[in-house]
């Protein structure tokens, strides 16, 4: 099975394609073309990612001690 950190670093990939597949969608619809095929493939990008959620989340209660805790909130 992956490792947390390989399933992170795959949904962030994972989100960088998927803005990249919502832009040529914009850019096909724009030029005129059709984008059914560009929108299935998206579809199955998200569903992907909504798989990859999930394994994290599954992975991070098997690596505590099942109790789910709130992050740190981030200051910068």
């Amino acid at each position: 099975m992956r490792d947390l950190s390989f399933i992170r670093a795959e949904i962030d990939r994972m989100r960088v394609q998927v803005g990249r597949q919502r832009r040529e969608i914009v850019q096909l619809q724009r030029a005129g073309v059709a984008t059914e095929a560009a929108k299935a493939l998206l579809e199955r990008m998200l569903m992907t990612l909504d798989d990859l959620r999930e394994q994290r989340e599954r992975l991070k209660l098997e690596n505590s001690d099942g109790v789910p805790r709130r992050r740190a909130a981030r200051h910068g």
